[in-house]
């Protein structure tokens, strides 16, 4: 049955319950606990007297010259009596033929009789729930003279005020039943006025605080994570359509070059540069899309926590990547006029080497496209706090404004969109630079001074 909002009875019943169980439960600890408490005490009262009963017989036996006639002829109630050969063979038993037992050597307390001169042992019984009390002791003569008693145990006592034990049973469910429909009634419905929507509810009891600030905090976590959502949302929706744009603009100037060329439009000295144009646009796509899975790769890696998706980490130089990257990017900055140089120390990073090589790379090329003629980028690798790597890329260049140093890592984010559009590049260079420090877990600093030029400062964890 589905219980509807705001039934009442639900509390009222889970109190009975409780209360049923938990009174229960605390009567029958406390009376099995008592019983084993009165057992145990009990059966210790038992041993002592059974064992100055047996020296006592023993001593008596000591004095005599026919021990069996001698234990025939005593009257020893409900305790059973028996004589041992040092062999552990029976030679009288008060209960049974002696000829018909087994051989006692190995029973614990005959052995202890022979070895120290008494010995003392309890099992269970063949009667269920009762113990078997043994108490021995050795002889002049070397015989063993053993008492043994049955005495109930804690099931058997229980069992005898089984009775009692059930009157209790239902005058304890009864008082619970008075007692839950009252605590119910009086406190349960303060608890059901409280609103959880509300956002500010307060406790009708001191002890219910913790759980109405939390339905609080809850609610504002909710209205919070709902506008993270909206959030998202809109970074998605803003996302695809630069992507859109991105991706529209070189797919149209390719598409025009090539209508002008294949509609016999263009003029033959003029083929050369549409068919430039539609390489260069055509490098640019290539760019963006590389760039865009590298990016989505990096999302994927950080929203599942894991760094599987590149592949296992290595150990990687990062002064042999930086020299490799300004080697790659040599032609370039010396067609921009740029001087770049590499120093530092090999300096070793835990991580994935390309994208090690990405994100300087990124660096360098930015370093290089927003520098001017003549500028130069100086690229260090050097020791960090920690034992760690530093990698320091400056250059000469045109710098960044203060307002937009904190928007540069943003994707498709331009400075000036119309100056990087004509520089090339496709906005997601340093996106890069940002998600792939985060999976290696290095900080980014960016210091910039608009025409004096930009440090950028990617600080790795010891390898």
């Amino acid at each position: 049955m589905v219980r509807q909002p705001g039934a009442k009875g639900s509390l009222s019943h889970r109190m009975f319950v409780a209360l049923v169980v938990a009174c229960t439960s605390v009567a029958v600890v406390v009376t099995v606990v008592a019983s084993l408490i009165y057992q145990s005490a009990f059966l210790a009262d038992e041993h002592t007297q059974l064992a100055g009963e047996c020296r006592t017989i023993a001593s008596l036996l000591n004095l005599a010259d026919d021990d069996p006639a001698v234990l025939s002829e005593l009257d020893l109630g409900d305790i059973r009596a028996t004589l041992i050969d040092p062999d552990g063979t029976v030679t009288y038993d008060s209960l049974a033929p002696a000829d018909e037992l087994p051989n006692h050597g190995d029973r614990p307390e005959v052995a202890d009789a022979l070895a120290e001169g008494s010995g003392s042992s309890e099992r269970a019984s063949d009667t269920a729930g009762y113990m078997s009390l043994y108490e021995a002791e050795r002889l002049e003569s070397g015989q063993v003279v053993r008492l043994s008693v049955d005495r109930a145990g804690v099931v058997a006592f229980l069992f005898q005020d089984l009775v009692l034990l059930a009157l209790f049973a239902v005058v304890l469910v009864g008082a619970s039943w008075l007692v839950s429909r009252r605590l119910s009634r009086r406190f349960v419905q303060p608890i059901l006025e409280i609103d959880p929507s509300s956002g500010d509810g307060v406790a009708p009891y001191v002890e219910l605080d913790p759980l109405v600030s939390r339905l609080n905090e809850q609610h504002g976590q909710l209205m919070h994570r709902m506008e993270q959502i909206q959030d998202a949302a809109d970074l998605r929706r803003e996302f695809t359509a630069n992507v859109t744009h991105e991706l529209k603009t070189p797919i149209a100037s390719i598409s025009g070059a090539a209508e002008l060329i294949r509609d016999g439009i263009a003029k033959p000295e003029d083929v050369p540069g549409f068919a430039g144009r539609i390489y260069d646009d055509a490098r640019r796509l290539s760019s963006l899309v590389s760039d865009i899975l590298t990016l989505s790769k990096l999302d994927e890696s950080e929203r599942a926590g894991s760094q599987e998706l590149f592949g296992p980490s290595e150990s990687v130089n990062l002064l042999a990547v930086a020299r490799d990257v300004a080697d790659r990017l040599a032609p370039k900055a010396r067609a921009a006029g740029v001087d770049v140089s590499v120093e530092g120390v090999s300096m070793m990073v835990r991580g994935n080497a390309r994208l090690l090589d990405e994100l300087v790379s990124n660096l360098c090329d930015n370093a290089i496209r927003y520098n001017r003629p003549g500028g130069k980028v100086f690229v260090w690798v050097l020791p960090g706090e920690g034992g760690g790597a530093r990698l320091r890329v400056s250059d000469t260049g045109i710098g960044i404004p203060e307002a937009s140093q904190d928007k540069v890592f943003e994707r498709f984010y331009r400075v000036d969109k119309g100056r990087s559009r004509d520089m090339g590049g496709t906005g997601l260079g340093l996106a890069i630079v940002k998600h792939a420090a985060a999976y290696h877990g290095a900080q980014i600093a960016l210091e910039s001074t608009v025409d004096k030029g930009t440090t950028i400062i990617v600080t790795f964890p010891r390898a």
